[in-house]
């Protein structure tokens, strides 16, 4: 056994120090983020590096195309290694990295995570969630000052035309319907849970959307949420539901608790509703 053990660690290049720390000999090269670009350059992204959680000394490395399109989606990696060696800055990860921006194209996001025997699992896992997280973060605060520039520019937040047209509701602000999501989704997830997004989050492969009754949707122009409403009752009649649907361009979110006029209406449709599905 300690025989085989010295063959491997002079295969993988490490010593293994008297603390329980090794002393790692990577063959492979460490190589800079890629913050900008000279004409004889041969690299297919800019890259940089991003600080995760200082205490644990964690980074993120953040690329994307040279030439990116308007909206992207987000890749995260999780470099090789057995949780033992390299890191993000490996010359042979950062340029998979590089690759894959440059050719899905995609903004990639690789986690250069606390490696073992100095820090043993959990802590890769950890830091692997915690990358997550951020990124969670930076999608909830992506209009704000604090969001990652390139995040903001070009990450797909699939935000529909009401959410950006209405970005400042002065009733229900975009940032606060996020936070609400936040704090009531479960823990660990996002918003294509399927009880927040019900097209996304499973519920079409387990036939549930058929067995729905006839509903009813109301909504206004001036809601925020009124692009989502309006995706779901075309994913209800595309599964054969029965859906009943009164916008008006004029009214914004929970304008009936400050119109009169507005509940009257509403308790009209409902009543209709009402009365003819009982029928």
């Amino acid at each position: 056994m300690s025989s085989c053990s010295v063959k491997l660690t002079d295969l993988l290049n490490f010593v293994e120090n008297p603390d329980g720390s090794l002393t790692r000999n990577s063959p492979f090269p460490e190589v800079p983020p890629t913050e900008q670009t000279t004409p004889d350059s041969e690299e297919l992204s800019l890259s940089k590096d991003i600080p995760l959680n200082p205490k644990n000394k964690t980074s993120l490395r953040l690329y994307r195309p040279l030439k990116p399109p308007r909206k992207l989606p987000l890749v995260i990696y999780y470099h090789g290694g057995g949780f033992v060696l390299y890191s993000a800055a490996t010359l042979a990860f950062h340029q998979t990295c590089s690759d894959m921006a440059s050719h899905f194209p995609a903004l990639v996001l690789s986690v250069d995570y606390r490696l073992a025997p100095e820090h043993r699992l959990p802590a890769a896992y950890e830091d692997a969630i915690e990358a997550v997280k951020w990124v969670q973060n930076q999608v909830l605060d992506i209009n704000g000052p604090s969001c990652e520039p390139w995040l903001k520019e070009y990450l797909d937040s699939s935000r529909t035309e009401s959410e950006k047209r209405l970005i400042n509701d002065p009733v229900l602000p975009l940032a606060i319907s996020d936070q609400m999501w936040a704090l009531s989704l479960p823990e660990d997830t996002d918003r294509d849970h399927e009880y927040c997004n019900p097209i996304a989050g499973g519920s079409l492969e387990k036939n549930r959307i058929e067995r729905l009754p006839r509903c009813f949707f109301r909504g206004y122009g001036g809601d925020p949420l009124v692009d989502k409403q309006k995706e779901l009752v075309k994913m209800l009649e595309s599964r054969g539901v029965d859906v009943v649907t009164k916008f008006d361009e004029d009214g914004f979110h929970a304008v009936e608790v400050f119109d009169p006029a507005k509940l009257k209406v509403l308790y009209d449709y409902v009543k209709e509703f009402v009365n003819t599905t009982a029928k």
